[in-house]
């Protein structure tokens, strides 16, 4: 196995991995801060970064049923949140290809 490389971000506010602090996401990446994920709020985004995608599963959520990938910290392996791969109703469909990270396993890094 390579070596792995993370990213680092620059920015007002960053968004890193609560274990770790590795950086994953921007202020200037978020979508929306009115999602729920297992561990209360959860934001919305565009892209994020360092994280390494879990297999496609489907789940029924509130909105829906979705196919999504569970995210992890590349560096210490925590759980952070989803990607959204499929959206079957069509009111969703905007959701399709972002990532939801939840906000109690998130730390503000800057």
């Amino acid at each position: 196995m390579g070596m792995s490389y993370r990213r680092y971000l620059n920015g007002a506010r960053i968004y890193g991995c609560s274990n770790c602090k590795t950086h994953l996401a921007t202020i200037h990446s978020m979508i929306s801060r009115a999602f729920h994920g297992q561990h209360g709020r959860a934001y919305l985004f565009d892209g994020v970064v360092n994280v390494i995608e879990g297999e496609p599963n489907d789940r029924v959520m509130t909105t829906g049923n979705h196919t999504v990938r569970d995210i992890y910290c590349c560096k210490c392996g925590q759980t952070l949140g989803w990607k959204y791969d499929r959206a079957y109703e069509q009111s969703q469909k905007y959701k399709e290809g972002k990532f939801i990270l939840e906000r109690n396993l998130l730390v503000d890094v800057q």
